[in-house]
């Protein structure tokens, strides 16, 4: 019986399990077969075993699919409501529309809205953080700086024939996904082998991604083999005046904007260190091959969180309000080994080392409770650690929140840790010192440098650049261990390179000592939690979405109440005047109390007005029937249940807003207020 069954991952092991059985018992088979001494009842008895060992994976399997909600997921239906109810439709439609640019709707903008809203308050308001809104045009010297102008690029393919675009790593997955999905009884080590191989598709170099490619036989649309793999820039490039001279680009992130404000941030927040900046806005990457409607466009809204913090500390002092929280984890080591998540609190993780540090962890489960908070499924969510190939020279950890939809795990929110890079390079390029300080409770002795420049000498070399070089040089030596290398390369080889300029021993001379400090500059690590919140929207509605059991026809969206585009609906039994001014005056107080509200004053039968309410998840109705024109009562009804309770008229707002602000219960009411019965036409 399918009660009996395991689930979750649990279900997954056995299946596993099951399937190296039935390798090993083939084997068994095989050689009983080739065997002249075998006799017919043992041949019988080894097949039944394998037979049985198939019967149990084959059952697994479907009870597997049947519980899991991406393999029942009707994307038929899911999709024409998505369309037909306008959430997202394509932009420019009438013109032919183009690829990865959509339009949203009435609906899922307020959800974005109410989203973003939510985002804002768990993030920017309770973590006090400094928020920013930066232009998204962005001048060339400054992606030139950040590295994007030369590295923000993604590998392609073209077919030969027709001269069309692929993105190569996808293609790579997706033939990958059809041959295990064609075979359902492959081995489990030659699946793992597979997607451990999938897992590395974005890591691969060109001539690799080349090379697999070729094993998996993978054709272009024409039937030829692919061009070989090249980078392709993602960033849109524009020009900024009229002359055409100056060069800029859409910003294809948001970050850059507040490392180039940081400075003035450290200014705003007082000087204090850590603190964190935020900006919420649009990005834009031409993506080679966008595909799965907003999991993959062209033009998309992010929140990006940038946490400036010393280097040398990176604890967070709210650390023990997430200790115990329990993450699904899926770190580097095994998804090359057991390809198998772990299910482990935060503290763990910190304590273990599989996660670098506590400000990284504080994030990543902030992001848990956030996706948990607006309405997501907590079991279709993991973190997934980066392979050392897909990390920047620079990162010291770096972990993605996947969210499981019917296209697969979509990496949907990055937490980095991006050490000093950043603010390194803009403070070098611009001759602009990014640091912060930290005051010593207690003054301290340290090893430095004290040095004598021969300003003539580095005069006659570096010219204009002389003080830079002489800058450079100082802030060396404020830390000998800074400076030590430095010594060293001209001890041993009368040369060293400082910021990309060549020193001669000619040009410094030095003696070792040491110097009392009452304060310790550093160029702080950033901490970079950025979300994509368009595929957090799509994830979420279909997180959200189901079909009653009653009626697969009457499709629901499972909003919660604080994130719903709308909060109320207000609904009249007829449509007579009296009636009507009720409605208004209800609908009216609710929309005061800055409540959503639908009202729905159309010919058709309650029930249909019901379900119409539904489809864009309204959570609760109002129904104004001719007991409100005698006792001024009216119903209440909770979208998820059906169920109705009667009330009066003067509690709707009240009991809808604290519904929604989650200061009252569904259950709660059901325990003041009477349950009345009504069938739904």
């Amino acid at each position: 019986m399918a009660s009996s069954l395991p689930t979750g991952s649990a279900l997954q092991d056995e299946i596993d399990s099951l399937n190296a059985q039935i390798t090993k018992q083939g084997s068994v088979v095989r050689t009983l077969k080739k065997e002249s001494s075998s006799n017919a009842d043992e041949i019988a008895s080894a097949v039944d075993a394998l037979k049985s060992l198939k019967l149990r994976a084959e059952t697994l399997r479907k009870h597997q699919e049947s519980t899991d909600p991406t393999k029942s997921f009707n994307r038929k239906v899911f999709d024409e409501l998505i369309l037909r109810k306008m959430f997202i439709v394509p932009s420019f439609e009438i013109h032919g529309g183009v690829k990865g640019l959509f339009d949203l709707g009435p609906p899922a903008c307020a959800l974005k809205a109410s989203m973003v809203d939510a985002w804002r308050k768990h993030f920017v308001l309770a973590e006090s953080m400094l928020e920013m809104e930066c232009t998204c045009l962005t001048p060339e010297v400054v992606l030139k700086t950040s590295g994007h102008v030369d590295r923000f690029t993604d590998l392609m393919v073209k077919d030969p024939v027709s001269g069309e675009c692929f993105r190569a790593d996808k293609l790579l997955e997706d033939v990958i996904d059809e041959l295990i999905e064609a075979n359902p009884d492959m081995p489990v080590e030659e699946r793992e082998k597979h997607l451990r191989i999938q897992i590395q598709a974005d890591a691969f170099s060109p001539a690799e991604l080349d090379e697999q490619l070729t094993n998996y036989g993978c054709k272009a649309p024409s039937g030829e083999a692919y061009g070989p793999s090249f980078p392709f820039n993602l960033m849109f490039k524009t020009s900024i005046g009229p002359e055409g001279t100056s060069v800029g680009y859409l910003r294809p992130e948001t970050a850059q904007g507040l490392f180039v404000n940081f400075r003035r941030l450290l200014d705003a927040n007082s000087q204090k260190m850590p603190f964190a900046a935020a900006q919420i806005g649009l990005g834009f990457r031409n993506e080679i091959a966008p595909r799965s409607g907003l999991l993959r466009v062209r033009e998309f809204c992010m929140a990006e969180i940038e946490h400036f913090v010393n280097p040398d500390d990176k604890s967070h002092p709210n650390f023990s309000s997430v200790f115990n929280k329990e993450l699904v984890l899926f770190g580097r080591d095994d998804q090359l080994g057991s390809g198998k998540t772990k299910t482990i609190t935060v503290g763990e993780a910190v304590s273990t080392g599989l996660v670098n540090n506590e400000t990284l962890a504080y994030f990543m489960a902030r992001t848990q409770l956030f996706m948990e908070r607006i309405g997501m499924d907590p079991s279709r969510l993991r973190f997934r650690q980066h392979l050392t190939t897909e990390m920047a020279h620079y990162a010291c950890d770096c972990w993605d929140l996947e969210i499981q939809s019917s296209y697969g795990w979509v990496e949907c929110v990055g937490h980095a840790d991006r050490a000093c890079y950043d603010l390194d390079v803009h403070g070098k390029a611009t001759k602009t010192p990014m640091v912060a300080t930290v005051k010593l409770d207690e003054a301290k002795e340290v090893e430095v440098a004290k040095l004598k420049l021969d300003r003539k000498v580095l005069g006659q070399a570096f010219k204009a650049d002389q003080r830079v070089v002489s800058r450079a040089l100082d802030a060396l030596a404020e830390n000998w261990a800074d400076f030590e290398p430095v010594a060293m390369a001209l001890e041993s080889e009368g040369k060293a390179t400082v910021d990309g300029f060549e020193i001669t021993k000619d040009m410094v001379s030095w003696t070792k000592t040491t110097k009392k400090v009452h304060e310790i500059k550093f160029t702080p690590s950033v901490i970079e939690p950025s979300f994509g919140m368009g595929r957090i929207l799509y994830s979420l509605l279909e997180h959200c979405f189901y079909q009653r059991d009653a009626d697969e026809q009457r499709c629901v969206m499972r909003f919660k109440p604080a994130v719903a585009p709308q909060k109320c609906a207000v609904l009249p039994i007829s449509s007579s005047d009296e009636m009507n001014a009720v409605v208004d005056e209800i609908a009216s107080d609710l929309m005061d109390s800055d409540l959503a509200t639908r009202v729905d004053k159309s010919t058709a039968s309650l029930g249909r007005r019901y379900a119409r309410a539904d489809e864009v998840g309204v959570p609760y109705a109002v129904t104004v029937d001719f007991d409100t024109l005698s006792d001024g009562s009216v119903t209440l009804r909770e979208r998820d249940s059906t169920v109705q309770i009667r009330l009066p008229k003067a509690d709707v707002t009240r009991v809808v807003f604290d519904f929604v602000h989650g200061r009252f219960t569904w259950n709660e009411a059901l325990a003041k207020y009477p349950v009345v019965q009504v069938k739904e036409d």
